[in-house]
C-alpha cells in the first residue's frame, strides 16, 4: 500500500468527511453522525489543526484515512481542570482497512501531540485494539467519562510520562460532542 500521512487541509475536508461516513455505515457502535462531528471539531476552538491527519493513496491521490484529536477537559475535583486531548473518530474507507492505514495515522498522531508537547490522549474505542499503542484503561487514573461507557473501552494514554499521575474526575467533552 502505497501511502502518505500528511495535516489536512480544508481543501480536503469534504473528502475526508465522506471517508468518515464510509467509514462507520456498518460500525455497530456509530450513531451515523461521525462525519457531521468532525465537521463541528472543524468549525470549534478545539480543533488542533495539526492533530488533523489524512492517510492519502500516493498514486489516486486519494483520501484513504483520517483521524483527529481535539482538546477536551478532565475534571479533578476542586474546580481543578487538566487539558487533555480526544481521539475521535479515526475512519479508514472498508476497502483499505486491515492495511497498515489506521494503525499509521494512529501513530503518527501520538508523534505529532508529544512534539506539540501535549500530555495525554483519551479514546473511548475497541479494548482490543487501542492498547498496542499504549493505551490503558482510564480507570487506573480514575477518570471518567460523563455518561455510560463499559470501563475498558475508556483509555488513555500518558504523553509525557507521569502526566497523569495527579489526575482524575470526569472527562469533559466540548458541547460541539453532544450538538
Amino acid at each position: 500500500m502505497n501511502f502518505i500521512i500528511r495535516q489536512e487541509q480544508e481543501i480536503d475536508y469534504e473528502s475526508t468527511e465522506k471517508v468518515v461516513k464510509i467509514a462507520f455505515v456498518s460500525a455497530e457502535q456509530s450513531d451515523q453522525d461521525e462525519h457531521n462531528l468532525v465537521s463541528r471539531i472543524r468549525k470549534s476552538d478545539v480543533l488542533v489543526p495539526e492533530l488533523s491527519l489524512v492517510a492519502v493513496d500516493k498514486d489516486k491521490n486519494e483520501i484513504l484515512g483520517h483521524i483527529l484529536l481535539s482538546k477536551v477537559l478532565i475534571g479533578n475535583g476542586d474546580n481543578q481542570k487538566v487539558k487533555s486531548l480526544a481521539l475521535a473518530p479515526v475512519s479508514v474507507l472498508p476497502d483499505y482497512q486491515n492495511k497498515g492505514i489506521g494503525t499509521s495515522l494512529i501513530k503518527r498522531v501520538l508523534e505529532k501531540a508529544k512534539e506539540l508537547r501535549y500530555q495525554s490522549i483519551i479514546v473511548l474505542g475497541h479494548p482490543e485494539y487501542y492498547p498496542k499503542f499504549g493505551f490503558k484503561k482510564a480507570s487506573l487514573w480514575q477518570i471518567k467519562a460523563p455518561f455510560a461507557v463499559p470501563e475498558e473501552a475508556l483509555m488513555a494514554i500518558e504523553l509525557q510520562e507521569g502526566s497523569l499521575d495527579n489526575v482524575s474526575g470526569v472527562i469533559e467533552y466540548p458541547s460541539v460532542f453532544f450538538e
